[in-house]
């Protein structure tokens, strides 16, 4: 099973969830699987076999909105299409 949905966290056990992704740097995600795994007493190391990657991690939600606003604003020429350079 690739996805699962969980109900009833409950604000103790998503404020552990939210205090394991910021301590390791990882996402929310990340940090309910892990919790997950250690409950089950099961490795933590099996489910990065399916992991593409995790290089860039420390860098989500790490963006403030002005950052986001001005990155948006630096791209928004590339959205624009010069109909002669397609004649």
């Amino acid at each position: 099973m690739d996805q699962l949905t969980v109900r009833g966290f409950g604000d103790e056990l998503d404020a552990a969830v939210r205090r394991l992704a910021a301590q390791e740097q990882i996402s929310l995600n990340k940090a309910a699987l892990r919790l997950l795994r250690r409950g089950a007493g099961l490795s933590d190391r099996a489910d990065q076999a399916s992991t593409v990657g995790s290089s860039l991690d420390h860098l989500i939600g790490s963006w403030s909105s002005a950052e986001a606003d001005a990155l948006d604003a630096a791209l928004e020429d590339f959205g624009v299409i010069d109909e002669s350079a397609w004649a």
